[in-house]
């Protein structure tokens, strides 16, 4: 079909999104949540149809396409907040992906750092952090990268493999923190993944 979502409506309920709930979850609740209101309507079928009302024509709106090209973490124009948005909502189909010194990562297991105890203390004791730049809280065993503005922390990155928070710092930053923090922000940091290098990712969905 070349259109979706259109003809009358039958019923419908509203439902207000759990906070912090990831698309996953959501399909989860919505489908049985669907499923539940197609049994009511088949229950009184006659009735339900005698009472079905149009959908209105103003305030239509369309959604654009979720590509991979969407799933390319832009350091220095995306907030915190806007990261952690973006992993809920397309990370299951699409994992959040940046550039690791010119190759391409993925992180998963997206975490808060307001949630991690002390990892405040750590950002003020260290200077000259640019967006991508990374941290890694040992007592959490979390990584957290620099945004336009806060942190965000994760647990997995997926290189060659999946590697734990823990087996990134010590394979890949671990030799770099032995030395002062200036040398760190400029070898330990992410970069952000160009649409143009995005494309070439297309077949790379597996994990």
């Amino acid at each position: 079909p070349y259109r979706f979502d259109v003809g009358p409506i039958i019923k419908q309920e509203e439902f207000a999104v759990p906070p912090r709930c990831t698309a996953k979850e959501l399909e989860v609740i919505l489908s049985k949540m669907g499923a539940n209101m197609l049994i009511s309507i088949l229950k009184n079928l006659p009735e339900s149809l005698k009472n079905k009302k149009e959908q209105p024509k103003e305030g239509v709106t369309f959604a654009p396409k979720v590509s991979v090209a969407k799933s390319c973490i832009k350091w220095e124009e995306q907030t915190a907040a806007q990261i952690i948005q973006l992993h809920r909502a397309i990370g299951s189909m699409f994992p959040l992906q940046t550039l690791w010194k010119g190759t391409t990562v993925k992180l998963l297991d997206f975490v808060e750092v307001d949630n991690i105890p002390d990892f405040a203390g750590l950002v003020l004791n260290d200077h000259g952090a640019v967006p991508g730049s990374l941290l890694y809280h040992k007592l959490s065993q979390t990584l957290a990268a620099c945004c336009k503005e806060g942190w965000v922390g994760f647990k997995i990155v997926v290189l060659k493999k999946k590697l734990t928070a823990v087996d990134f710092y010590n394979g890949y930053m671990h030799s770099w923190f032995q030395q002062d923090s200036r040398t760190v922000h400029q070898e330990c940091r992410f970069q952000t993944l160009k649409l143009s290098t995005a494309k070439k990712t297309l077949k790379e969905r597996e994990i």
